[in-house]
């Protein structure tokens, strides 16, 4: 199963105590469902839990049942239609709509008076016309629907609950979209899905602590590749001076000490020969020492 299907299996286990937050779901469902018209609402699923959840929700909402079921066990997409002509007028007078004056469909926000009333409706509206990709992939909530002037408004009502939805229009559908973990999270929160939304910011958590780890490891390997490149230029500077004078004595007791103590630790870095020197030296006096050595000249 899938994040989304998962998703909506949460969303689908809320109770339908109230009628009047089932009517608000039951409006969602319409306007992001695959036809609502005055010749049939049509709404296609592929979640199992929403198709169980369908039936209950419109005799909730309306006292009605579907005209047209889907094949008893039937698996993938899933088909449910009202078409008697006095169920469809039933169903667009509980908006406030005729069912033959309707050119457009609008949100009636008179039907979301409360806030039950409108986490409802936008958890109808994800069940029928909404998706969620798999946060451990990436972010991204969308909400798409065929009727341009209720996304335009449940835009605005969405950013009366306090959310930013971005907009955008693809395969002639208006799409409301979510690309941020923590508003996707709360987008979850408001319209009954806790699980989903603790999935969502646990993902987020994990994805960030690997790139945490990853920018560490990066880090030290960065470190790690300027130790040794420095520790070869010291060496190459060592091996000119043995070249060229024959022997390391030709330098001061100091500096012959810190070649001495390069040539027997190769790889260590600063700070680690530092600690192995004898006696004890900073690591800037080191430093300052190994800087010599590698532009080293007689005294004349």
């Amino acid at each position: 199963m899938s994040f989304s299907s998962d998703a909506k299996r949460e969303l689908c286990r809320d109770r339908l105590e109230r009628r009047d937050a089932a009517v608000a779901e039951c409006y969602g469902v319409l306007l992001y469902c695959h036809s609502f018209d005055a010749r049939e609402v049509r709404i296609i699923t592929a979640s199992p839990d929403f198709a169980q959840r369908l039936p209950k929700l419109f005799k909730r909402a309306f006292s009605l049942t579907f005209d047209q079921l889907p094949p008893e066990g039937a698996a993938g997409k899933q088909s449910f239609a009202v078409t008697a002509p006095k169920k469809l007028a039933q169903i667009f007078d509980a908006f406030g709509a005729e069912i033959g004056g309707t050119l457009s469909h609008h949100v009636n926000f008179g039907v979301l008076e409360d806030e039950s009333c409108r986490a409802a409706f936008i958890r109808g509206a994800f069940l029928a016309g909404g998706s969620v990709t798999d946060p451990e992939k990436r972010y991204h909530l969308e909400l798409a629907t065929a009727h341009q002037s209720v996304s335009r408004e449940v835009y605005t009502l969405l950013l009366d609950m306090g959310f930013s939805p971005r907009e955008t229009k693809r395969a002639g559908n208006a799409l409301l979209y979510f690309k941020q973990a923590d508003a996707i999270a709360d987008f979850f929160t408001a319209i009954g899905a806790p699980s989903t939304a603790m999935g969502v910011m646990t993902a987020k958590v994990e994805k960030e602590m690997r790139n945490t780890v990853t920018r560490q490891i990066n880090c030290d390997s960065a470190n790690a590749d300027k130790t040794v490149a420095a520790a070869q230029e010291q060496l190459a500077a060592i091996r000119r001076i043995v070249k060229d004078y024959g022997s390391l004595d030709v330098l001061p007791e100091t500096l012959k000490d810190a070649a001495l103590l390069r040539i027997t630790n190769p790889e260590a870095s600063l700070a680690d020969l530092a600690e192995l020197s004898f006696p004890k030296v900073s690591k800037s006096c080191l430093s300052h020492r190994l800087k010599k050595l590698m532009n080293y000249t007689p005294e004349t």
